[in-house]
């Protein structure tokens, strides 16, 4: 099979028959873009080398999952054989789906001019490029690995866009119709709104939640819009190769120590993070908190710790009651028995479909629902 076959399969199964996007999306190469990758191994990464092995490579390239493409800055180009590297992933191919999903929230027609925020393996420029025509694209990210191999990937499909190599949270050179951020901020970087036309429209993710944030740019500088009734996760913004190191010490002692509280809890362990409303509702409400989970050996621990020193661990076997150990200035598993409650006893939690107002001077998100309402900062 041939790759244009494969992305016609892509194609229909990332978007309705109907779509604009169809047609680009088919006509995208997108194995080109991720020629070598990383998959996970033994609690580290695998290299994966596509020319030895196709089948292989062209169920990665056209499939519908991300592609890690760099974990803690090593590129899998760079890479070895014999290379195992352990860490988050700093870039990934983003699977097309959801490419298109962001896409479609642009709302974007012939004319527009777009910013891609995030290139990464480049797959939603070439997308964006093959519907406006690439003088209606610029990409840019912070790894200039990732802008230059995109590039040269995306001329060799006859597709030439501006690539940058820049912070995204500072100054960006000219302004769009549309914005559509690939990494996830928070809040919003001003240089967005400012590098936004008025009239223009912003899509990105708020960081550490998945909440698509979608926006109008108002005449004062700031914008309007709304938290859709969907989702999405994305990295999120990063000002140099790697992120900052998670709260390590802190998960340790979260699972190793007594608490200096100890209790019943009322739900069962879980990994919220897989409840992307609970998990959304309890990052804006506690800042800053970070998540684990394990289940092996037929036993769910739940872990939370934050930075102010706070940390919660919750075990048990299955759906059983967990024992709740809690240290801290504050009691997380509280915090988080708290919102699951609400859900349970409104039937949802107000996140999506609240009104979002961007703040012009300092891109504070103030959202609001009903009673509800919330700032993120």
């Amino acid at each position: 099979m041939r790759w244009e076959e494969h992305a016609a399969d892509l194609a229909a199964r990332a978007t309705d028959p109907d779509s604009r996007w169809r047609t680009p999306v088919a006509g995208v190469a997108r194995h080109e873009l991720i020629p070598r990758w990383w998959e996970p191994d033994e609690g580290g990464w695998k290299l994966q080398v596509g020319s030895e092995n196709q089948e292989l490579w062209f169920r990665r390239a056209y499939g519908s999952a991300s592609v890690v493409t760099s974990v803690g800055g090593f590129h899998a180009d760079h890479a070895g054989p014999g290379d195992r590297p352990i860490g988050r992933p700093t870039s990934s191919a983003t699977l097309t789906a959801l490419l298109v999903k962001m896409l479609r929230h642009g709302r974007i027609n012939a004319g527009h001019d777009v910013l891609d925020i995030g290139t990464g393996a480049g797959g939603l420029t070439a997308i964006a490029s093959r519907r406006l025509g690439a003088e209606h694209v610029t990409s840019v990210d912070v790894d200039e690995y990732l802008t230059d191999a995109a590039k040269a990937r995306l001329d060799g499909m006859g597709l030439r866009p501006e690539f940058l190599t820049l912070d995204a949270t500072g100054s960006i050179p000219g302004d769009y119709d549309r914005i559509v951020a690939t990494v996830a901020a928070r809040p919003v970087p001003v240089s967005w709104l400012q590098a936004l036309r008025r009239g223009g429209r912003l899509v990105t993710t708020i960081a550490d939640t998945a909440l698509i944030l979608t926006a109008w740019k108002d005449a004062d500088g700031g914008a309007s819009g709304v938290i859709e009734r969907d989702w999405a996760g994305f990295m999120v913004t990063r000002n140099g190769p790697t992120y900052p190191p998670v709260l390590d010490g802190l998960f340790k002692t979260a699972r190793e120590s007594d608490g200096d509280e100890v209790k019943l809890g009322r739900y069962p362990a879980a990994d919220i993070r897989d409840s992307w409303e609970i998990w959304s509702m309890l990052t804006i409400s506690v800042p800053g908190i970070e998540i684990d989970f394990d289940d092996s050996a037929g036993q769910r621990t739940a872990l939370l710790v934050h930075p102010d020193g706070s940390w919660a661990r919750a075990e048990a076997e299955r759906f059983e009651p967990p024992t709740v150990h809690q240290s801290g200035p504050r009691r997380l598993w509280d915090d988080l028995e708290r919102i699951r409650t609400w859900r349970e006893v409104e039937g949802g939690l107000p996140l999506y479909g609240s009104n979002a107002r961007i703040s012009p001077e300092d891109g504070t998100i103030h959202l609001s629902r009903g009673r509800w309402s919330a700032t993120i900062g």
